[in-house]
């Protein structure tokens, strides 16, 4: 399964995130030619779930469906994507395009000897999931987005809609050389504390939480690698064949996001051939953190087949 020697989280780690009766581990995983950190939980022979995290966060954003969800009867993965915390960070632009991460997805999900699997995003992970939902339909059972756009959604919001577009300032200032990483760094890295908690609900990111991320975002070539997502999309924006998605996708859109508006998410929804959307008024662009039970809830709700529980 391509496990190496390279840092991995220690099972004290994994244990004050995920509780011990959860069997959880640590590993690595060569997919698309480079090396992802992987949070492995759950029988080998359950169905999977993939669980694609956004910027800025890492595996860890997961850490509240993880357990219930294998629980529930299923095998978790949680990587860290390219260029985040753990996983490998290739150099240059061109490496960060959606594109391959999603082909780094679907590699992802060979190494568990599957051809498909329920895959679900938030963020940058929802765009990922997006991607594989258009056009790699054959390894998604079922798909489930949080709070990120389909891609034509989103381009149609950002002409037509100068609210999104005053939003999306900060993908714009992204595009920059060396003067973003600079900033993001800046005071221990405060100007990233300050994208989580002030445009979260109070208490949705504890110290501890932000301790955890300083920690990724302080690894070598982490920052580049993360801001360089922004970048490879805006250098070699994706040409999509189809905008129809086939696929049963769940949409859960926190209404609060300060980032994207929410028309984005009945728009999304409508280019899915069969899709579920769920609008949640009172909370944001996190609300798979702030309203963990109630996202966890409605997730397996959709990746699980109509008539079949797999509770234990």
């Amino acid at each position: 399964m391509g496990a190496t020697s390279r840092s991995m989280v220690t099972s004290g780690e994994i244990g004050s995130v995920i509780p011990s009766t959860v069997d959880a581990e640590s590993t690595y995983r060569t997919v698309n030619g480079i090396e992802l950190h992987v949070v492995a939980a759950g029988d080998e022979t359950d169905p999977l779930v993939v669980l694609l995290h956004g910027f800025p966060e890492f595996w860890y954003s997961w850490r509240s469906q993880i357990a219930p969800l294998v629980e529930a009867g299923y095998r978790v993965l949680a990587p860290d994507l390219r260029g985040y915390n753990l996983s490998e960070k290739p150099t240059g632009v061109r490496p960060y395009r959606i594109r391959e991460s999603s082909r780094d997805v679907a590699d992802l999900i060979a190494t568990e000897d599957r051809d498909a699997a329920r895959v679900v995003g938030h963020d940058w992970g929802g765009m990922v999931a997006w991607d594989l939902g258009l056009h790699r339909p054959e390894t998604v059972d079922r798909l489930a987005v949080v709070n990120a756009p389909h891609p034509t959604a989103y381009r149609r919001q950002l002409v037509s809609n100068p609210e999104q577009l005053r939003r999306s300032w900060y993908a714009a200032a992204f595009q920059l050389p060396w003067l973003p990483e600079f900033a993001c760094r800046y005071a221990d890295y405060r100007l990233l504390e300050r994208a989580l908690r002030e445009t979260a609900a109070p208490g949705a990111f504890s110290d501890d939480d932000l301790a955890r991320y300083r920690r990724a975002w302080d690894r070598d070539g982490a920052l580049t690698g993360m801001l360089n997502w922004y970048r490879a999309t805006a250098r070699y924006p994706p040409s999509p064949s189809t905008d129809r998605v086939d696929v049963p996708t769940l949409v859960v859109w926190g209404e609060a996001d300060a980032a994207l508006v929410s028309e984005l998410a009945v728009d999304s929804a409508g280019f899915c051939s069969e899709s579920r959307l769920e609008l949640l008024p009172d909370a944001s662009h996190w609300v798979h953190h702030e309203k963990s039970e109630r996202v966890t809830d409605i997730l397996r709700e959709h990746l699980e087949p109509a008539g079949v529980s797999r509770s234990r």
